[in-house]
């Protein structure tokens, strides 16, 4: 599934989010649902396209959690990113691309509320090639940690089938266990 949150549709984004709940509810649900958003790309003008973007990623994952229920105890949501932002502003009021991803973790299973990550700091010494954060973490070792440990494999043997060629480590403490 595709979708494009940059319009700032707001309805859009939820009906996308009921369907999604529509798909994993009941017992014959699917296990594994993945939808991608376009329109992160902000280049230009980022400051309003952002906040579009979050309002309409925030109606998807509402409209999500809403109608899954009881569901929600059991679900485990990512919203990744495969690649960041520069730390700073180009001239046309965006960024440029980055190298720091950024995931997010949500649902019923998940051993939230913090953050989990080795902040490299902002300043011109601590950025990576003086433009971008520094990555610390590896994206594919948070998702496959986490998809391993919510469906109960042993993340030792599932990281590596589910991101063959890197050696992903294990991050612990993201699901509840």
């Amino acid at each position: 599934m595709a979708g494009d949150l940059a319009s700032g549709n707001i309805k859009g984004a939820a009906a996308n989010g009921k369907l999604v709940a529509s798909l994993l509810g009941g017992e014959s649900g699917a296990r594994v649902v993945m939808l991608e958003t376009g329109g992160w790309d902000t280049h230009a003008g980022q400051r309003a396209r952002l906040g579009a973007q979050l309002g309409g990623l925030d109606a998807l994952l509402g409209a999500m959690k809403d109608d899954l229920g009881p569901v929600w105890n059991d679900t485990l949501v990512v919203v990744a990113t495969e690649f960041g932002r520069t730390a700073a502003a180009n001239g046309t009021g965006g960024t440029d691309h980055g190298t720091g991803a950024m995931a997010m973790l949500l649902g019923g299973t998940v051993a939230g509320g913090r953050i989990l990550a080795d902040w490299p700091g902002l300043g011109q010494s601590q950025l990576y090639e003086g433009r971008d954060l520094k990555p610390t973490m590896g994206l594919d070792a948070v998702i496959g940690s986490a998809v391993a440990t919510h469906f109960g494999l042993d993340p030792a043997m599932a990281l590596p089938r589910l991101f063959p060629g890197s050696a992903p480590r294990e991050v612990t403490g993201l699901i509840r266990g």
